[in-house]
Protein backbone atom coordinates (compact mmCIF):
# COMPACT_ATOMS: atom_id res chain seq x y z
CA UNK A 1 0.00 0.00 0.00
CA UNK A 2 1.57 3.29 -0.75
CA UNK A 3 0.71 5.85 1.61
CA UNK A 4 2.08 9.73 1.35
CA UNK A 5 2.73 10.62 4.95
CA UNK A 6 1.74 14.34 4.75
CA UNK A 7 -1.67 12.96 3.36
CA UNK A 8 -1.80 10.19 5.90
CA UNK A 9 -0.86 12.77 8.85
CA UNK A 10 -3.67 14.92 7.35
CA UNK A 11 -5.94 12.21 8.11
CA UNK A 12 -4.92 11.36 11.81
CA UNK A 13 -5.49 14.89 12.33
CA UNK A 14 -8.84 15.56 10.72
CA UNK A 15 -11.52 13.50 12.85
CA UNK A 16 -14.30 12.14 11.53
CA UNK A 17 -16.91 9.28 12.37
CA UNK A 18 -15.65 6.51 10.65
CA UNK A 19 -12.20 6.95 12.59
CA UNK A 20 -13.79 7.04 15.46
CA UNK A 21 -15.81 3.59 14.86
CA UNK A 22 -12.63 1.69 14.39
CA UNK A 23 -10.55 3.46 17.27
CA UNK A 24 -13.60 2.40 19.17
CA UNK A 25 -13.48 -1.35 18.09
CA UNK A 26 -9.59 -1.79 18.12
CA UNK A 27 -10.07 0.01 21.93
CA UNK A 28 -12.69 -2.70 22.86
CA UNK A 29 -11.01 -5.36 20.70
CA UNK A 30 -14.39 -6.05 18.88
CA UNK A 31 -12.34 -8.15 16.41
CA UNK A 32 -10.30 -9.68 18.84
CA UNK A 33 -6.57 -9.51 17.66
CA UNK A 34 -7.85 -9.64 13.99
CA UNK A 35 -6.13 -6.87 11.55
CA UNK A 36 -8.93 -4.01 10.76
CA UNK A 37 -9.13 -5.46 7.06
CA UNK A 38 -11.11 -2.85 4.55
CA UNK A 39 -11.85 -3.39 0.78
CA UNK A 40 -12.71 -1.06 -1.96
CA UNK A 41 -15.74 -3.44 -4.46
CA UNK A 42 -16.46 -1.76 -7.43
CA UNK A 43 -18.48 -3.26 -10.00
CA UNK A 44 -15.89 -3.85 -13.13
CA UNK A 45 -18.90 -2.17 -15.56
CA UNK A 46 -17.43 0.85 -16.17
CA UNK A 47 -14.26 3.45 -15.28
CA UNK A 48 -13.88 4.83 -11.79
CA UNK A 49 -14.99 8.09 -11.74
CA UNK A 50 -14.28 11.26 -8.45
CA UNK A 51 -16.73 9.61 -6.58
CA UNK A 52 -14.98 6.91 -6.07
CA UNK A 53 -11.81 8.67 -5.25
CA UNK A 54 -13.74 9.11 -1.98
CA UNK A 55 -14.28 5.37 -0.89
CA UNK A 56 -10.53 4.16 -2.37
CA UNK A 57 -8.98 6.70 -0.32
CA UNK A 58 -11.24 6.14 2.64
CA UNK A 59 -10.27 2.29 2.55
CA UNK A 60 -7.29 2.63 2.02
CA UNK A 61 -5.92 5.42 4.02
CA UNK A 62 -8.04 4.33 7.37
CA UNK A 63 -7.10 0.98 7.18
CA UNK A 64 -3.39 1.92 6.64
CA UNK A 65 -3.55 4.15 9.89
CA UNK A 66 -4.46 1.54 12.18
CA UNK A 67 -2.23 -1.14 10.74
CA UNK A 68 -4.31 -2.80 8.67
CA UNK A 69 -5.17 -4.01 5.11
CA UNK A 70 -7.22 -3.03 2.23
CA UNK A 71 -8.57 -5.68 -0.53
CA UNK A 72 -9.58 -5.22 -4.15
CA UNK A 73 -12.32 -7.48 -4.60
CA UNK A 74 -14.49 -6.83 -8.05
CA UNK A 75 -18.14 -7.72 -8.18
CA UNK A 76 -18.61 -9.37 -10.74
CA UNK A 77 -21.80 -10.75 -10.26
CA UNK A 78 -23.55 -9.37 -13.26
CA UNK A 79 -21.67 -10.84 -16.32
CA UNK A 80 -23.97 -9.21 -19.27
CA UNK A 81 -22.65 -5.52 -18.80
CA UNK A 82 -19.13 -6.51 -17.03
CA UNK A 83 -15.73 -7.10 -19.07
CA UNK A 84 -11.90 -7.20 -18.24
CA UNK A 85 -11.18 -3.79 -19.89
CA UNK A 86 -13.28 -2.30 -16.61
CA UNK A 87 -11.36 -4.80 -14.60
CA UNK A 88 -7.64 -3.68 -15.89
CA UNK A 89 -8.78 0.00 -15.93
CA UNK A 90 -9.89 -0.09 -12.14
CA UNK A 91 -6.44 -1.58 -11.30
CA UNK A 92 -4.38 1.27 -13.40
CA UNK A 93 -6.60 3.77 -11.30
CA UNK A 94 -6.37 2.56 -7.99
CA UNK A 95 -2.40 2.38 -8.53
CA UNK A 96 -2.92 5.98 -10.28
CA UNK A 97 -4.38 7.35 -7.11
CA UNK A 98 -1.41 5.82 -4.84
CA UNK A 99 -2.58 2.77 -3.15
CA UNK A 100 -1.93 -0.76 -4.06
CA UNK A 101 -4.03 -3.80 -2.49
CA UNK A 102 -3.35 -6.57 0.04
CA UNK A 103 -5.39 -9.09 -2.17
CA UNK A 104 -7.04 -8.45 -5.41
CA UNK A 105 -9.91 -10.67 -5.26
CA UNK A 106 -13.41 -11.31 -7.33
CA UNK A 107 -16.93 -11.93 -5.86
CA UNK A 108 -16.42 -15.11 -8.57
CA UNK A 109 -14.21 -16.03 -6.55
CA UNK A 110 -16.61 -17.38 -3.99
CA UNK A 111 -19.55 -18.56 -6.37
CA UNK A 112 -18.99 -22.42 -5.18
CA UNK A 113 -19.28 -21.33 -1.29
CA UNK A 114 -22.08 -18.47 -2.09
CA UNK A 115 -24.03 -21.57 -3.94
CA UNK A 116 -23.50 -24.06 -0.54
CA UNK A 117 -24.39 -20.69 1.77
CA UNK A 118 -27.53 -20.94 -0.35
CA UNK A 119 -27.98 -24.68 0.43
CA UNK A 120 -27.77 -24.10 3.70
CA UNK A 121 -30.71 -21.17 4.06
CA UNK A 122 -32.69 -23.33 2.20
CA UNK A 123 -32.02 -26.12 4.47
CA UNK A 124 -32.84 -24.05 7.46
CA UNK A 125 -36.38 -23.28 5.74
CA UNK A 126 -35.09 -19.50 5.39
CA UNK A 127 -34.62 -19.28 1.72
CA UNK A 128 -37.04 -20.35 -1.65
CA UNK A 129 -37.65 -21.31 -4.91
CA UNK A 130 -40.04 -18.39 -6.41
CA UNK A 131 -41.52 -19.50 -9.95
CA UNK A 132 -43.15 -15.68 -10.22
CA UNK A 133 -42.13 -13.60 -12.66
CA UNK A 134 -39.94 -10.51 -11.91
CA UNK A 135 -43.29 -8.07 -12.22
CA UNK A 136 -45.27 -10.52 -10.49
CA UNK A 137 -42.71 -10.51 -7.62
CA UNK A 138 -42.85 -6.42 -7.86
CA UNK A 139 -46.58 -6.56 -7.40
CA UNK A 140 -46.33 -8.73 -4.57
CA UNK A 141 -43.60 -6.54 -3.08
CA UNK A 142 -46.22 -4.29 -1.72
CA UNK A 143 -45.16 -0.58 -0.45
CA UNK A 144 -43.84 1.60 1.50
CA UNK A 145 -47.22 2.38 3.62
CA UNK A 146 -48.66 -1.20 3.03
CA UNK A 147 -46.78 -4.67 3.57
CA UNK A 148 -46.06 -6.75 0.55
CA UNK A 149 -48.22 -10.30 0.01
CA UNK A 150 -46.49 -13.58 0.43
CA UNK A 151 -45.87 -15.70 -2.94
CA UNK A 152 -48.11 -18.85 -3.50
CA UNK A 153 -44.47 -20.82 -3.75
CA UNK A 154 -43.32 -19.12 -0.15
CA UNK A 155 -43.76 -22.48 1.41
CA UNK A 156 -42.78 -24.94 -1.17
CA UNK A 157 -41.36 -28.14 0.88
CA UNK A 158 -37.48 -27.67 1.82
CA UNK A 159 -36.81 -31.37 -0.56
CA UNK A 160 -38.38 -29.44 -3.31
CA UNK A 161 -36.32 -26.32 -3.09
CA UNK A 162 -33.35 -27.99 -2.94
CA UNK A 163 -34.50 -29.67 -5.71
CA UNK A 164 -35.36 -26.71 -7.90
CA UNK A 165 -32.74 -24.87 -7.20
CA UNK A 166 -29.78 -27.44 -7.84
CA UNK A 167 -32.02 -27.46 -11.46
CA UNK A 168 -31.37 -24.22 -11.59
CA UNK A 169 -27.61 -24.30 -11.21
CA UNK A 170 -27.69 -27.04 -13.63
CA UNK A 171 -29.46 -25.24 -16.67
CA UNK A 172 -32.99 -26.57 -16.97
CA UNK A 173 -34.60 -23.70 -16.38
CA UNK A 174 -34.67 -20.74 -18.85
CA UNK A 175 -33.72 -17.29 -17.85
CA UNK A 176 -36.49 -15.20 -15.69
CA UNK A 177 -38.18 -18.46 -15.01
CA UNK A 178 -37.58 -18.99 -11.38
CA UNK A 179 -35.38 -17.48 -8.55
CA UNK A 180 -34.19 -17.82 -5.22
CA UNK A 181 -35.65 -15.90 -2.65
CA UNK A 182 -34.25 -15.13 1.35
CA UNK A 183 -37.35 -16.06 3.43
CA UNK A 184 -37.92 -12.99 5.97
CA UNK A 185 -40.85 -10.95 6.66
CA UNK A 186 -43.22 -9.80 3.52
CA UNK A 187 -44.70 -7.23 6.23
CA UNK A 188 -41.42 -5.54 7.15
CA UNK A 189 -41.27 -1.70 6.93
CA UNK A 190 -38.05 -2.00 5.02
CA UNK A 191 -39.20 -3.04 1.33
CA UNK A 192 -35.28 -4.23 1.34
CA UNK A 193 -36.31 -7.31 4.13
CA UNK A 194 -39.04 -8.51 2.32
CA UNK A 195 -37.97 -11.66 0.89
CA UNK A 196 -35.25 -10.69 -1.24
CA UNK A 197 -34.23 -12.38 -4.36
CA UNK A 198 -30.65 -13.88 -3.97
CA UNK A 199 -29.71 -15.90 -6.87
CA UNK A 200 -31.48 -15.32 -10.45
CA UNK A 201 -30.91 -17.34 -13.81
CA UNK A 202 -28.43 -15.98 -16.46
CA UNK A 203 -27.47 -17.89 -19.44
CA UNK A 204 -24.34 -15.98 -19.96
CA UNK A 205 -20.66 -15.91 -20.37
CA UNK A 206 -18.71 -14.45 -17.37
CA UNK A 207 -15.56 -13.09 -18.36
CA UNK A 208 -13.70 -15.40 -15.63
CA UNK A 209 -15.65 -18.14 -15.15
CA UNK A 210 -16.62 -18.53 -18.71
CA UNK A 211 -20.26 -20.66 -18.83
CA UNK A 212 -19.59 -22.77 -15.58
CA UNK A 213 -22.52 -21.05 -13.70
CA UNK A 214 -26.09 -19.84 -15.10
CA UNK A 215 -27.50 -18.73 -11.71
CA UNK A 216 -25.96 -15.27 -10.49
CA UNK A 217 -26.50 -14.28 -6.77
CA UNK A 218 -27.50 -11.08 -6.50
CA UNK A 219 -25.42 -7.76 -5.01
CA UNK A 220 -27.45 -7.96 -1.70
CA UNK A 221 -26.00 -11.87 -1.02
CA UNK A 222 -22.62 -11.91 -2.44
CA UNK A 223 -21.54 -8.62 -0.75
CA UNK A 224 -21.83 -9.43 2.58
CA UNK A 225 -20.92 -13.14 2.40
CA UNK A 226 -17.57 -12.08 0.43
CA UNK A 227 -16.91 -9.40 2.88
CA UNK A 228 -17.53 -12.49 5.44
CA UNK A 229 -14.78 -14.73 3.46
CA UNK A 230 -12.33 -11.80 3.60
CA UNK A 231 -12.79 -11.26 7.65
CA UNK A 232 -13.74 -7.75 6.74
CA UNK A 233 -14.07 -5.90 10.11
CA UNK A 234 -15.56 -2.56 8.21
CA UNK A 235 -17.63 -2.29 5.10
CA UNK A 236 -17.61 1.03 4.45
CA UNK A 237 -19.92 2.13 1.68
CA UNK A 238 -22.35 4.87 0.23
CA UNK A 239 -25.51 6.23 2.02
CA UNK A 240 -27.57 4.87 -0.51
CA UNK A 241 -26.95 1.21 1.17
CA UNK A 242 -28.09 2.37 4.73
CA UNK A 243 -31.61 0.34 4.28
CA UNK A 244 -30.24 -2.79 2.69
CA UNK A 245 -27.55 -3.08 5.97
CA UNK A 246 -30.40 -4.77 7.81
CA UNK A 247 -30.48 -7.50 5.11
CA UNK A 248 -26.77 -7.80 5.08
CA UNK A 249 -26.20 -8.76 8.82
CA UNK A 250 -29.08 -10.71 8.07
CA UNK A 251 -27.45 -13.08 5.86
CA UNK A 252 -24.31 -12.99 8.37
CA UNK A 253 -25.99 -13.90 11.30
CA UNK A 254 -28.41 -16.34 9.92
CA UNK A 255 -25.17 -18.57 8.11
CA UNK A 256 -23.10 -17.76 11.04
CA UNK A 257 -19.92 -16.47 9.34
CA UNK A 258 -17.37 -14.11 10.57
CA UNK A 259 -19.65 -10.47 11.70
CA UNK A 260 -18.82 -7.81 9.48
CA UNK A 261 -19.99 -4.67 9.59
CA UNK A 262 -21.84 -2.49 7.37
CA UNK A 263 -20.80 1.51 7.69
CA UNK A 264 -22.27 4.07 5.25
CA UNK A 265 -20.94 7.34 4.56
CA UNK A 266 -22.04 10.13 2.41
CA UNK A 267 -21.24 10.16 -1.53
CA UNK A 268 -19.04 12.45 -3.07
CA UNK A 269 -21.30 14.45 -5.35
CA UNK A 270 -19.66 17.62 -7.21
CA UNK A 271 -21.00 20.66 -8.95
CA UNK A 272 -21.57 20.69 -13.03
CA UNK A 273 -20.62 16.71 -12.39
CA UNK A 274 -22.59 13.61 -13.47
CA UNK A 275 -21.40 10.65 -11.66
CA UNK A 276 -23.86 8.09 -12.75
CA UNK A 277 -22.38 4.89 -14.58
CA UNK A 278 -25.13 4.54 -16.87
CA UNK A 279 -25.09 8.10 -17.79
CA UNK A 280 -21.37 8.14 -18.43
CA UNK A 281 -21.43 4.87 -20.68
CA UNK A 282 -24.45 6.46 -22.73
CA UNK A 283 -21.75 10.01 -23.29
CA UNK A 284 -19.53 6.73 -24.60
CA UNK A 285 -21.87 5.11 -26.47
CA UNK A 286 -23.74 8.36 -28.17
CA UNK A 287 -20.20 9.56 -28.94
CA UNK A 288 -20.66 12.51 -27.02
CA UNK A 289 -17.15 12.18 -25.84
CA UNK A 290 -14.41 10.62 -26.93
CA UNK A 291 -14.16 7.50 -25.22
CA UNK A 292 -14.28 6.60 -21.55
CA UNK A 293 -11.31 8.95 -20.96
CA UNK A 294 -11.96 11.94 -22.65
CA UNK A 295 -10.31 14.61 -20.52
CA UNK A 296 -13.88 16.38 -20.15
CA UNK A 297 -15.25 13.08 -18.24
CA UNK A 298 -15.34 13.17 -14.13
CA UNK A 299 -13.75 9.34 -14.53
CA UNK A 300 -10.07 8.90 -12.94
CA UNK A 301 -8.73 7.83 -16.69
CA UNK A 302 -10.05 11.34 -18.22
CA UNK A 303 -8.89 13.50 -15.37
CA UNK A 304 -5.36 11.84 -15.72
CA UNK A 305 -5.09 12.77 -19.51
CA UNK A 306 -6.66 16.64 -18.73
CA UNK A 307 -3.78 16.75 -16.54
CA UNK A 308 -5.15 16.25 -13.04
CA UNK A 309 -2.88 14.91 -10.57
CA UNK A 310 -3.46 11.94 -7.54
CA UNK A 311 -1.92 14.56 -5.44
CA UNK A 312 -4.14 16.69 -5.80
CA UNK A 313 -7.06 14.48 -5.91
CA UNK A 314 -6.40 12.86 -2.34
CA UNK A 315 -5.99 16.41 -0.93
CA UNK A 316 -9.67 17.62 -2.44
CA UNK A 317 -11.24 14.46 -1.25
CA UNK A 318 -9.21 14.35 2.42
CA UNK A 319 -10.80 18.07 2.66
CA UNK A 320 -14.17 17.38 1.34
CA UNK A 321 -14.05 15.07 4.80
CA UNK A 322 -16.71 12.36 5.33
CA UNK A 323 -20.40 12.34 7.25
CA UNK A 324 -23.63 10.68 7.35
CA UNK A 325 -25.40 13.56 4.99
CA UNK A 326 -25.31 13.84 1.20
CA UNK A 327 -24.15 17.02 -0.15
CA UNK A 328 -22.59 18.78 -3.12
CA UNK A 329 -19.14 19.80 -3.27
CA UNK A 330 -18.11 22.83 -5.41
CA UNK A 331 -16.13 22.02 -8.54
CA UNK A 332 -13.99 25.00 -7.77
CA UNK A 333 -12.32 23.49 -4.67
CA UNK A 334 -11.18 20.62 -7.27
CA UNK A 335 -9.55 22.56 -9.20
CA UNK A 336 -7.95 24.96 -6.37
CA UNK A 337 -6.47 21.77 -5.11
CA UNK A 338 -5.02 21.28 -8.62
CA UNK A 339 -3.77 24.47 -9.23
CA UNK A 340 -1.71 24.80 -6.02
CA UNK A 341 -0.63 21.16 -6.73
CA UNK A 342 0.30 22.14 -10.46
CA UNK A 343 1.65 25.18 -9.49
CA UNK A 344 4.61 24.02 -7.24
CA UNK A 345 5.60 21.02 -9.77
CA UNK A 346 4.58 22.12 -13.06
CA UNK A 347 7.89 23.10 -15.43
CA UNK A 348 7.00 27.23 -16.97
CA UNK A 349 7.36 27.38 -20.77
CA UNK A 350 6.31 30.07 -23.06
CA UNK A 351 3.39 29.02 -25.64
CA UNK A 352 1.49 31.26 -27.26
CA UNK A 353 -2.07 29.76 -28.45
CA UNK A 354 -3.23 32.97 -31.14
CA UNK A 355 -0.11 34.00 -32.68
CA UNK A 356 0.40 37.56 -34.18
CA UNK A 357 3.70 37.81 -35.63
CA UNK A 358 5.55 40.80 -34.30
CA UNK A 359 8.97 42.35 -35.77
CA UNK A 360 11.33 44.47 -33.49
CA UNK A 361 12.46 47.00 -36.21
CA UNK A 362 15.55 47.95 -34.67
CA UNK A 363 16.78 44.68 -33.29
CA UNK A 364 19.69 43.49 -35.97
CA UNK A 365 18.77 41.11 -38.37
CA UNK A 366 20.10 37.50 -38.50
CA UNK A 367 21.21 38.12 -34.58
CA UNK A 368 19.87 35.88 -32.19
CA UNK A 369 20.22 35.49 -28.33
CA UNK A 370 19.36 33.40 -25.04
CA UNK A 371 17.96 34.86 -22.13
CA UNK A 372 18.27 32.92 -18.80
CA UNK A 373 14.52 31.91 -17.55
CA UNK A 374 13.25 30.10 -14.24
CA UNK A 375 11.94 26.25 -14.68
CA UNK A 376 9.62 27.16 -11.96
CA UNK A 377 10.01 30.21 -9.35
CA UNK A 378 8.36 28.14 -6.81
CA UNK A 379 10.44 25.28 -6.67
CA UNK A 380 14.63 26.91 -6.86
CA UNK A 381 15.94 22.66 -7.23
CA UNK A 382 14.27 22.81 -10.75
CA UNK A 383 16.83 25.00 -12.27
CA UNK A 384 16.71 27.48 -15.45
CA UNK A 385 16.34 26.86 -19.11
CA UNK A 386 17.57 29.22 -21.96
CA UNK A 387 14.81 30.41 -24.51
CA UNK A 388 16.02 31.53 -27.48
CA UNK A 389 14.78 35.62 -28.89
CA UNK A 390 14.85 37.32 -32.04
CA UNK A 391 13.91 40.11 -34.17
CA UNK A 392 10.66 38.41 -35.18
CA UNK A 393 8.32 36.94 -32.19
CA UNK A 394 4.81 35.68 -31.63
CA UNK A 395 2.52 37.31 -29.47
CA UNK A 396 -0.63 36.46 -28.59
CA UNK A 397 -3.58 38.22 -30.15
CA UNK A 398 -5.25 39.23 -27.62
CA UNK A 399 -2.20 41.50 -26.22
CA UNK A 400 -2.41 43.78 -28.93
CA UNK A 401 -5.08 46.18 -30.01
CA UNK A 402 -4.72 48.87 -32.24
CA UNK A 403 -7.11 50.84 -30.56
CA UNK A 404 -7.24 49.81 -26.71
CA UNK A 405 -10.25 50.25 -24.36
CA UNK A 406 -10.15 51.75 -21.62
CA UNK A 407 -7.82 50.25 -19.03
CA UNK A 408 -6.14 48.37 -21.54
CA UNK A 409 -2.27 48.01 -20.39
CA UNK A 410 -0.87 45.42 -22.73
CA UNK A 411 0.38 46.42 -26.56
CA UNK A 412 -1.47 49.27 -28.36
CA UNK A 413 0.33 52.00 -30.99
CA UNK A 414 3.18 54.41 -28.66
CA UNK A 415 2.84 52.17 -25.45
CA UNK A 416 5.70 50.56 -24.01
CA UNK A 417 5.36 46.93 -22.49
CA UNK A 418 7.75 44.29 -21.32
CA UNK A 419 8.44 41.11 -22.99
CA UNK A 420 8.65 38.68 -20.01
CA UNK A 421 12.25 37.81 -19.57
CA UNK A 422 13.71 39.87 -22.63
CA UNK A 423 12.99 43.62 -22.97
CA UNK A 424 10.85 46.82 -22.89
CA UNK A 425 9.04 47.28 -26.38
CA UNK A 426 6.90 50.44 -27.59
CA UNK A 427 4.43 49.41 -30.80
CA UNK A 428 5.01 51.31 -33.37
CA UNK A 429 2.92 50.46 -36.86
CA UNK A 430 0.77 46.94 -38.38
CA UNK A 431 0.47 45.85 -41.60
CA UNK A 432 -3.06 44.66 -42.20
CA UNK A 433 -4.08 42.02 -45.28
CA UNK A 434 -6.99 42.53 -47.54
CA UNK A 435 -9.42 41.94 -45.26
CA UNK A 436 -8.34 44.81 -42.64
CA UNK A 437 -7.08 42.13 -40.25
CA UNK A 438 -3.73 42.74 -38.52
CA UNK A 439 -0.88 40.11 -39.61
CA UNK A 440 1.74 42.18 -38.55
CA UNK A 441 2.92 44.33 -35.55
CA UNK A 442 6.28 46.41 -35.56
CA UNK A 443 7.66 48.03 -32.81
CA UNK A 444 11.45 48.74 -31.46
CA UNK A 445 12.69 47.82 -28.13
CA UNK A 446 14.95 49.20 -25.62
CA UNK A 447 18.49 47.19 -25.90
CA UNK A 448 19.22 48.91 -22.34
CA UNK A 449 16.27 46.62 -20.83
CA UNK A 450 17.75 43.63 -21.44
CA UNK A 451 16.26 41.14 -18.86
CA UNK A 452 12.94 43.32 -18.40
CA UNK A 453 14.09 46.00 -16.43
CA UNK A 454 15.22 49.58 -17.69
CA UNK A 455 18.49 51.10 -16.21
CA UNK A 456 16.88 54.75 -15.90
CA UNK A 457 13.64 52.91 -13.70
CA UNK A 458 10.64 53.79 -15.52
CA UNK A 459 7.65 51.53 -14.68
CA UNK A 460 5.50 49.56 -17.84
CA UNK A 461 2.29 48.33 -16.41
CA UNK A 462 2.54 44.77 -18.50
CA UNK A 463 4.37 42.05 -19.10
CA UNK A 464 3.74 39.98 -22.26
CA UNK A 465 5.25 36.39 -23.05
CA UNK A 466 6.56 35.40 -26.92
CA UNK A 467 7.94 32.90 -28.79
CA UNK A 468 11.05 33.31 -31.35
CA UNK A 469 9.27 32.93 -34.40
CA UNK A 470 12.41 31.26 -36.06
CA UNK A 471 12.59 28.47 -32.91
CA UNK A 472 9.05 27.90 -32.53
CA UNK A 473 7.42 24.77 -32.74
CA UNK A 474 3.60 24.08 -33.69
CA UNK A 475 1.46 22.23 -31.87
CA UNK A 476 -2.36 21.37 -31.59
CA UNK A 477 -4.02 22.74 -28.45
CA UNK A 478 -7.47 21.09 -27.04
CA UNK A 479 -8.99 24.15 -24.71
CA UNK A 480 -11.04 21.52 -22.26
CA UNK A 481 -14.28 23.24 -19.95
CA UNK A 482 -16.60 21.55 -17.85
CA UNK A 483 -18.68 18.99 -19.91
CA UNK A 484 -22.05 20.73 -18.20
CA UNK A 485 -23.46 23.82 -18.79
CA UNK A 486 -25.24 23.85 -15.58
CA UNK A 487 -23.96 23.29 -11.64
CA UNK A 488 -26.87 20.07 -11.64
CA UNK A 489 -27.24 18.83 -14.73
CA UNK A 490 -29.04 16.11 -13.70
CA UNK A 491 -31.94 18.29 -12.75
CA UNK A 492 -33.85 18.36 -16.01
CA UNK A 493 -37.54 19.58 -16.56
CA UNK A 494 -40.03 16.88 -17.34
CA UNK A 495 -38.88 15.30 -20.62
CA UNK A 496 -36.03 16.90 -20.76
CA UNK A 497 -32.70 14.92 -20.77
CA UNK A 498 -29.39 15.73 -18.79
CA UNK A 499 -27.87 15.42 -22.32
CA UNK A 500 -29.70 19.06 -22.90
CA UNK A 501 -27.39 20.46 -20.10
CA UNK A 502 -23.94 19.52 -22.29
CA UNK A 503 -21.47 22.61 -22.85
CA UNK A 504 -21.42 22.92 -26.13
CA UNK A 505 -17.95 25.01 -25.46
CA UNK A 506 -16.45 22.24 -23.66
CA UNK A 507 -13.74 21.54 -26.20
CA UNK A 508 -12.11 24.26 -28.19
CA UNK A 509 -9.31 22.94 -30.88
CA UNK A 510 -6.13 25.13 -31.66
CA UNK A 511 -4.32 23.86 -35.10
CA UNK A 512 -1.41 26.26 -34.43
CA UNK A 513 -0.52 27.36 -31.52
CA UNK A 514 3.48 28.13 -31.46
CA UNK A 515 5.30 26.97 -28.31
CA UNK A 516 9.15 27.65 -27.28
CA UNK A 517 11.30 24.49 -28.53
CA UNK A 518 12.02 22.94 -25.10
CA UNK A 519 8.51 21.75 -25.50
CA UNK A 520 9.50 19.51 -28.23
CA UNK A 521 11.15 16.95 -26.18
CA UNK A 522 8.03 16.81 -24.36
CA UNK A 523 6.39 13.13 -23.38
CA UNK A 524 3.22 11.79 -23.07
CA UNK A 525 1.53 13.00 -19.37
CA UNK A 526 4.31 16.03 -18.31
CA UNK A 527 3.10 18.68 -17.18
CA UNK A 528 3.73 22.62 -17.99
CA UNK A 529 2.55 25.81 -16.61
CA UNK A 530 2.24 27.99 -20.02
CA UNK A 531 2.86 31.09 -18.80
CA UNK A 532 0.09 33.95 -18.10
CA UNK A 533 -1.91 31.71 -19.92
CA UNK A 534 -3.07 28.23 -17.26
CA UNK A 535 -1.82 24.44 -17.09
CA UNK A 536 -1.11 22.15 -19.80
CA UNK A 537 0.02 18.04 -20.31
CA UNK A 538 0.89 16.45 -23.33
CA UNK A 539 -1.79 14.15 -24.35
CA UNK A 540 -1.10 10.73 -25.14
CA UNK A 541 -2.03 11.34 -29.52
CA UNK A 542 1.11 13.42 -29.63
CA UNK A 543 4.04 12.26 -31.98
CA UNK A 544 7.64 13.31 -32.85
CA UNK A 545 6.84 15.31 -35.55
CA UNK A 546 3.78 17.26 -33.53
CA UNK A 547 2.93 17.80 -29.97
CA UNK A 548 -0.83 17.84 -28.65
CA UNK A 549 -1.67 19.65 -25.37
CA UNK A 550 -4.77 19.30 -23.28
CA UNK A 551 -5.65 22.04 -20.81
CA UNK A 552 -6.00 21.00 -17.56
CA UNK A 553 -6.99 24.29 -15.94
CA UNK A 554 -6.58 27.95 -16.52
CA UNK A 555 -4.63 29.89 -13.99
CA UNK A 556 -8.07 31.43 -12.93
CA UNK A 557 -8.43 30.44 -8.99
CA UNK A 558 -11.66 30.84 -8.04
CA UNK A 559 -12.15 28.72 -5.22
CA UNK A 560 -8.91 30.85 -3.36
CA UNK A 561 -11.45 33.95 -3.88
CA UNK A 562 -13.88 32.21 -1.86
CA UNK A 563 -11.87 30.44 1.04
CA UNK A 564 -9.96 34.11 1.43
CA UNK A 565 -13.41 35.98 1.24
CA UNK A 566 -14.98 33.44 3.70
CA UNK A 567 -12.21 33.54 6.38
CA UNK A 568 -12.25 37.54 6.20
Amino acid sequence: MTIHSSESQDSRTSSNFLRDIIAEDVCTKKYGDAVIQTRFPPEPNGYLHVGHAKAICINFILADEFGGKTNLRFDDTNPEKEEQEYVDSIQRDVRWLGFEWERLCYASDYFGQLYEWALQLIRAGKAYVDDLSAEEIRQHRGTLTEPGKESPFRNRAIAENLDLFQRMKAGEFPDGSRVLRAKIDMASPNLNMRDPVMYRILHATHHRTGDEWCIYPMYDYAHGQSDSVERVTHSMCSLEFADHQPLYRWFIENLGIFPSQQIEFDRLSVTYTLLSKRKLLQLVQEKRVSGWDDPRMPTLSGMRRRGFTPEALRAFVLTAGVSRTNGIVDIEMLEHFQRDDLNRRARRAMAVLRPLKLVIDNYPEGQQEFVEVANNPEDPTAGTRQVPFSREIYIEQDDFREVPPPKYYRLSPGKEVRLRNAYFITAQSVIKDATGSIVEVHCTYDPASRGGNSPDGRKVKSTIHWVSTAHAISAEIRLYDKLFSTPDPGDVPEGGSFLDNLNPASLEILADAKLEPSLAEAQAGDQFQFERVGYFCVDPDSSEIRKVFNRTLPLKDSWAKIEKKAGA
